[in-house]
């Protein structure tokens, strides 16, 4: 979302949420035998820092990186050099290896045994600007494994935001891509894979820049009462005919039925976007099922997987039918890939892999390349989540929350080779509140930032790695900029920056003529003001300008706590706007200016200094010329990180809660990222999978010491669909003699129960439990979110403040805060959700099980004669009409009807709230029994409130 012009901000137009297409057509490659390569290669040699080189920060990957100036080679090495418009500029590390010769290679040692590769290249475009197609020669130990495409189609823009494709126009840049290709074979560690040149005549040469060689599991088996959009919708897996219709059907009978949809091993070809509402949508695996496509005609329709349109919310386009009434809710889309045939920018057209409203919705281990925006998300929405996916190769930004997006989460996701943000909010009109971005790794980023919040309340930018911005922004920005940020969608609450590592980030804006920092701070549009911006135990490393900056109006309220600043081009600090900072522990080295402050607004940058700072302070900070960057004063080793949660205790947990918690995890395997001490990390949402395929399979934790087990609890996540897993529990003191908790058995994980199975066992002393798992009737592979092991004590901690000692005052919410229970709830929306007095939190009942009910427990007989019944107050939740009945009762067990079933309106116009009264009575139980939803097919409240009179 850069567009910083000199002299004043002409902001660029929003991009519209919309989908992009996975080409439908192949890559015309020749293949030309090689000549002999008589030259000698350049040996192996370090270059600066990978994103891959910080531990415990970042995303888990599946894949092994290596970057081609490193390994052995016969090229010429470019860079390094980070000026805007040169090739090596937009490489990871700012160096890469150009093959100009027949013959002329990049040999990479694999260190792991793979079947697969992804590598990073850039071609020459051609004089039309609609770029060439070559191919490379893959050979593993000097034998060829096959020839594979390579093209330009998908880089070389020109000119001016938001770009052409006129090579005659100033500024080129976005020069490289990404290709992948599985071996036909495993080969082990210790095997050279070669990218080899076969012909100049299709491309004069070949930049490669990096490698990442991963182990791709088979495909996923087809699980067991799903639909399949082939054989049971007609969807076509070679990609010759276009499947938009047949997917479309299948989604929708999907909802209907309450059936996941299956996409099996194929090549799909979309015209247009799916729409999904209230469906599971997934594959055999991103490698395996894919899909892609453009409309031949009408360009502005290509594949994509969307979600409905909130009327009046962030997209203001046009909406067809069957996309409005939004949002979308309770969508999985899982295991597969979008790979689109994007190759402009056009800002209103809709084609991003994912888009449109869609809330309670998880996307997952979704692979989303040459599209216009990985994600860009429309709210109004609330509590969407993309997880453990790979975002390549976009021509704008990688995801955007745009427009009231609220309690929202991009984790564990891989993102390279974006045209704009990275990971960005953007507060449009409407808060967004609650949003994180956490554990991701971000590779290149041509133009802007890493990760942005314009406007925002309350929101989490946390254990992220982000390496290699080009131009017109830094790696986190927390800016009141752009349109529509502005008052309650400024920035607000608390702004958590913690534990980030930042690898050459920073740039020289065009415009400006002058560079960005690193972390920087912008208030175009009206002061930071009322927020507090934390930013903690955070490394910012070879910075290509200034660390820290401050632009575009005056802000407060943001502290630096455990701050290493280690290289940076220019200065510590640049300081172009007042602003009062706290520091306190910020240390910096390796500052290229022997002044390491500009500070041309004098005393309106008001610093407060806590203890242990270094190496940024002067008292008489330089205000004068830029200087011209110094480049590569940054370590050559990963400092030491903060961990991203407190150490493992050592001493044993105590007696009455999760021995397991944070304890040492190991599996008998693993499948991508999901790996063991998910199973142990206190997140329901993160979770273990076995190899597939592949039973028996076990997890195993290590509780440090021997300890008292009497019972163990396993958890799937709570959106999860229901699934009985065969599973044992074995014991052990030593590690090695294991016997026997509780024998062989199908354990059901209903979501209706919170998707937990709580196992009792004899109690004894063990410091090593095992679960087995034979099967699994909703996948093929053991499967767990969470693998808690107790001694006696309870499963939940205590409430934070004991249950009040007398009743609630009578003239005010008698339920608020009482224990409340209901007859079955939908994935997170408990039944407590309705008595915790936030109307932004819910209980929802299972879906299609009418009647339900929510029962509250006043703790003693009360005079009651109203109930105030309430939903959501945003504008995404719309009028719907619950068919309902209260009924009370003095013992819980015998209920009479105090006001019989009737529709009862909830319209946001007027607060999403129903009065429901009836005569007063005496009542200790109050009841609302549930038949019916005009808009979603279950109870929901908010809030359920009881009042004496």
């Amino acid at each position: 979302m850069a567009d910083h012009t000199t002299g004043h901000h002409q902001r660029r137009r929003r991009i519209r949420a919309g989908l992009a297409a996975l080409t439908g057509t192949a890559l015309a490659a020749a293949s030309i035998s090689v000549v002999a390569l008589t030259t000698t290669a350049t040996p192996a040699r370090a270059a600066g820092l990978s994103p891959f080189d910080i531990p415990g920060r970042g995303a888990t990957v599946p894949f092994v990186e290596q970057e081609a100036e490193e390994v052995a080679h016969t090229g010429t090495r470019i860079g390094p050099d980070r000026r805007y418009g040169t090739l090596p500029s937009e490489a990871s590390g700012r160096e890469a290896v150009t093959l100009d010769a027949v013959g002329e290679y990049v040999e990479f040692t694999l260190t792991a045994p793979a079947n697969a590769v992804t590598f990073r290249y850039s071609l020459p475009d051609n004089a039309a600007g609609t770029g060439r197609d070559a191919s490379i020669d893959l050979r593993a130990n000097g034998t060829l494994v096959k020839a594979v495409p390579v093209t330009s189609r998908y880089g070389w823009y020109y000119g001016g935001y938001p770009f052409n494709n006129n090579p005659g126009d100033t500024n080129p840049h976005h020069f490289y891509d990404e290709t992948r290709t599985m071996f036909g074979t495993t080969y082990p560690a210790g095997t050279k894979i070669r990218l080899q040149v076969s012909s100049t005549a299709q491309s004069p040469t070949f930049t490669i820049d990096l490698a990442d060689f991963e182990l791709v599991g088979g495909p996923v088996a087809k699980p067991t009462g799903v639909l399949d959009v082939v054989t049971d919708f007609g969807a076509d897996p070679t990609g010759a005919t276009d499947s938009t219709a047949r997917f479309q059907a299948a989604v929708d009978a999907g909802r209907a039925q309450g059936r996941a949809v299956w996409i099996p091993t194929g090549t799909f070809t979309l015209f247009d976007h799916v729409v999904v509402d209230g469906v599971t949508l997934r594959g055999a695996g991103p490698w395996y099922s894919v899909l892609g496509g453009r409309h031949p005609t009408d360009r502005k329709r290509a594949a994509g997987i969307y979600g409905k349109y909130v009327p009046g919310g962030g997209y203001s386009g046009e909406i067809r039918p069957h996309e409005a009434g939004g949002p979308s809710r309770n969508v999985t889309l899982r295991d597969f890939a979008i790979i689109g045939d994007i190759r402009e920018r056009v800002d209103e057209d809709q084609v991003n892999a994912i888009g449109g409203a869609m809330s309670n919705s998880v996307v997952d281990n979704v692979w989303m390349q040459h599209t216009k925006v990985g994600a860009w998300m429309d709210g109004p929405m609330d509590n969407f989540t993309i997880r453990n996916s790979r975002i390549l190769d976009q021509t704008a930004d990688g995801v955007n929350f745009h427009w009231g997006v609220t309690n929202s989460t991009v984790t564990n996701t891989f993102v390279r080779n974006t045209g704009d943000d990275a990971l960005a909010m953007w507060a449009q009109s409407v808060p967004n509140v609650n949003n994180s971005f956490t554990r991701n790794t971000i590779g290149v980023t041509i133009l802007a930032n890493h990760l942005v919040t314009y406007g925002g309340r309350d929101i989490r930018i946390t254990d992220n790695v982000t390496a290699d911005s080009v131009t017109n922004g830094g790696g986190i920005h927390v800016a009141n900029r752009y349109p529509g940020v502005t008052g309650p969608t400024a920035v607000s609450g608390t702004i958590t920056v913690a534990r980030n590592t930042l690898i050459r980030n920073g740039n020289s804006d065009y415009n400006w003529r002058f560079g960005v920092g690193a972390i920087w701070f912008s208030a175009l549009n009206e002061p930071i003001q009322g927020a507090a911006i934390n930013v903690t135990d955070t490394d910012i490393l070879d910075s290509s300008y200034a660390a820290l900056h401050w632009i575009e109006g005056q802000t407060s309220g943001i502290s630096f706590t455990n701050v290493r600043i280690d290289g940076a081009g220019t200065y510590a600090l640049q300081v172009q706007a007042p602003s009062q900072v706290s520091f306190t522990n910020v240390r910096a080295t390796g500052i290229a200016q022997a002044n390491p402050m500009h500070n041309c607004v004098g005393s309106g940058f008001q610093i407060t200094q806590g203890t242990g700072n270094s190496g940024w302070y002067t008292a008489t900070p330089y205000c004068g010329p830029w200087p011209e960057p110094q480049w590569g004063g940054g370590p050559t080793s990963p400092p030491p990180t903060t961990p991203p949660t407190t150490a493992p205790p050592t001493t044993p947990p105590p007696t009455g809660g999760n021995l397991a918690q944070g304890r040492p995890a190991t599996a008998s395997s693993t499948n991508q990222n999901y790996v063991a001490a998910n199973a142990v990390d206190g997140n329901a949402a993160s979770y273990w999978e076995s190899a597939n395929n592949a039973f028996p399979q076990s997890l195993t934790v290590d509780l440090g010491a021997a300890r008292t087990v009497d019972r163990v609890v396993l958890k799937l996540p709570a959106g999860w669909e229901r699934r009985t897993q065969t599973l044992s529990v074995l014991g052990s003191t030593d590690g090695s003699s294991w016997a026997t908790l509780a024998g062989s058995a199908g354990r059901t994980f209903d979501p209706a129960g919170g998707n937990a199975v709580s196992i009792s066992v004899p109690a004894g002393e063990r410091r090593f439990v095992r679960v087995t798992v034979t099967g699994n009737t909703g996948w093929p592979a053991a499967q767990l979110s969470e693998f808690e092991v107790y001694g006696g004590g309870p499963t939940t901690p205590p409430p934070t403040t004991p249950p009040p000692t007398t009743p609630p005052p009578t003239n005010g919410n008698l339920a608020l805060g009482r224990p409340a229970a209901g007859t079955s709830h939908a994935d997170v929306y408990v039944a407590a959700n309705a008595v915790d007095g936030n109307p932004n939190t819910y209980w929802e009942s299972a879906n299609n099980a009418f009647p339900q009910s929510l029962t509250v427990d006043l703790g003693a007989n009360r005079s009651v004669s109203r109930v105030v019944l309430k939903l959501p107050p945003s504008s995404a939740w719309q009028t719907r009409t619950q068919t309902l009945s209260v009924l009370g009762s003095t013992t819980g067990s015998s209920f009479t009807t105090l006001k019989a079933s009737a529709g009862h309106t909830f319209d946001p116009a007027s607060g999403n709230t129903v009065t429901v009264t009836f005569a007063a009575t005496s009542q200790r139980y109050l009841r609302l029994t549930f038949t019916g939803n005009s808009a979603w097919p279950a109870g929901q409240l908010s809030e359920f409130e009881v009042y004496s009179g």
